[in-house]
C-alpha cells in the first residue's frame, strides 16, 4: 500500500506538472488493497486516472480450469462536481478476499464462481484456496481477455513477474497508474459539468419492477464509508473478529 500510495502521488504530480503521467511499479510484496482508493486520489486531484493491478495466479481463463490468471483488478477515476465517479472491480467472478471472507463466515460461493482443484464446479471457498480456481466475471471471452490486457499492462509492461515468469509465488506482482489532466482535452470543469449530468441521467432512468433506485459505481462503497466515519466504527464479520481477538492474544509484546 505505502508504495502504490507513493507511485501515485509522483503521478498526480506530474500530470499537474506536464498534463499527463504513466507510472509502473514492481515487485510488490503486499496487497495493495482496493484500487478504487488511488483512482479518488487522483480523481480527487481534479484528474482522470486509471490504475491496474496484477496477483498472483488464481483464475482461470475461459475454456479452462487452471491458475494462469490472477484476479486482475482495475480502476478508472473520474472527477465530477457531485463527487469522484470511480469504478474499481476485480476481473474476476469475486475478488479473492471475499473467497478468505465466505470461508471464514461459513457462506458459500455463488454458483458458476469456481472450480475445484478436479476441476469441477464448486461453491465450497476451502476448494478454491485448496487448489481450485476462480472464474473471470462471467466466464467467457470478454471477462477473460479483460484480465490478459489487466495482467499485461501491471506484469510485463512494468517489469513485474507474471504467469510462468518471475517469482509470482513470492508476490513479485505489478502495478501501472495512469493520470492525465482533463484540460488537454475538452477541459476540466465542463467534464466536472457533464460527468455529474451523465450520473443523474443514468440514476433517474426508468427502473425495472421491484428496483428501488439505479446505483452508480462506488455509489454503495460510499454509503458504506459515511456511514462507518459516522459511527467511528468499521462492522467485522463474527469469525474474523474473533480470529483478529486471539491473533492479538498471541502475538509479542
Amino acid at each position: 500500500m505505502v508504495v502504490v500510495s507513493h507511485a501515485t502521488g509522483i503521478a498526480v504530480r506530474k500530470a499537474r506538472d506536464r498534463g499527463i503521467a504513466i507510472v509502473g511499479v514492481n515487485h510488490i510484496n503486499t496487497s495493495s488493497g482496493a484500487l478504487g482508493y488511488y483512482a479518488r486520489l487522483i480523481a480527487q486531484a481534479g484528474l482522470v486516472g486509471f490504475v491496474f493491478a496484477e496477483a498472483s495466479e488464481m483464475v482461470a481463463p475461459e475454456g479452462s480450469h487452471e491458475r494462469v490468471l490472477g484476479t486482475n483488478p482495475l480502476a478508472i477515476g473520474m472527477p465530477s462536481d457531485g463527487g469522484p465517479l470511480v469504478l474499481d472491480l476485480a476481473t474476476s467472478a469475486m475478488a479473492y478476499y471475499g473467497v478468505i471472507e465466505a470461508r471464514t463466515a461459513g457462506r458459500r460461493l455463488p454458483d458458476g464462481a469456481a472450480f475445484d482443484k478436479d476441476r469441477k464446479p464448486t461453491t465450497d471457498p476451502g476448494d478454491v484456496i485448496d487448489g481450485g480456481a476462480l472464474r473471470t466475471f462471467d466466464g467467457g471471452p470478454k471477462s477473460s481477455g479483460l484480465s490478459l490486457m489487466v495482467q499485461a499492462l501491471a506484469g510485463p509492461l512494468v517489469g513485474a513477474a507474471f504467469a510462468g515468469i518471475g517469482d509470482m509465488a513470492a508476490n513479485a506482482a505489478g502495478h501501472l497508474i495512469m493520470a492525465f489532466d482533463p484540460d488537454l482535452l475538452g477541459g476540466r470543469d465542463a467534464l466536472k459539468s457533464n460527468v455529474a449530468r451523465l450520473v443523474t441521467r443514468v440514476k433517474g432512468a426508468k427502473r425495472l419492477p421491484g428496483v428501488d433506485e439505479i446505483l452508480v459505481p462506488g455509489e454503495r462503497g460510499d454509503r458504506a464509508t459515511r456511514r462507518a466515519l459516522a459511527a467511528d466504527e468499521v462492522e467485522i464479520e463474527d469469525n474474523l473478529y474473533r480470529e483478529l481477538l486471539a491473533a492479538s492474544r498471541e502475538a509479542p509484546r
